[in-house]
């Protein structure tokens, strides 16, 4: 990569970054996005204390949340918790990106949502691959994972980098005028 292709994607990236907190409406989405993905990573962590506590009474989901995240930090430390947030926040920013541009694109065809791609199947389960391998039944596998899940979780926000960096703000055309 040469330095100014370099510098354009860290120039997208931080618009994208950006691009949540022009509005209050957008900032509010990506706080709410950001927060349920954050609980849905949490929770399924640990299925069967998640599924015991919730069927018990719903009014039990804080103390799920709180619990089991005690649990990540005593399993994975600083870092664990640390890649839960940061992927729970560029999810938020990754939704209200994606969401603009359904609707800007959808007008215009339906060629550029293969974009939406990468985002979609980065929230969907990249980070929480821990919890889902759980919740299929797999915990022996989540054993034998280094650190912990740690790259599982780094994997899902590289690709959250890599189509924020590629998308930037998506008010403006990615293509570039002739003269630069």
């Amino acid at each position: 990569m040469t330095d100014e292709l370099l510098t354009r994607h860290a120039e997208r990236f931080l618009a994208a970054l950006v691009y949540p907190l022009t509005t209050g409406r957008r900032a509010a989405v990506a706080t709410v996005g950001a927060v349920l993905t954050y609980v849905v990573l949490v929770l399924s962590a640990f299925p069967g204390y998640t599924v015991q506590m919730l069927e018990t009474s719903l009014a039990y989901a804080d103390d799920a949340v709180l619990a089991l995240t005690a649990n990540t930090y005593a399993s994975t430390g600083w870092v664990g918790v640390g890649l839960m947030v940061a992927y729970s926040m560029l999810t938020g920013v990754a939704l209200v990106v994606a969401g603009t541009q359904l609707r800007t694109q959808r007008r215009a065809g339906a060629g550029g949502l293969t974009s939406l791609v990468p985002a979609l199947v980065a929230s969907g389960c990249a980070s929480c691959g821990t919890g889902v391998l759980g919740l299929l039944g797999f915990a022996g596998a989540v054993a034998i994972l280094p650190f912990e899940g740690n790259l599982l979780r780094l994997g899902g926000i590289l690709l959250l980098v890599g189509y924020l960096a590629r998308t930037g703000d998506p008010r403006t055309c990615a293509v570039p005028s002739a003269d630069g």
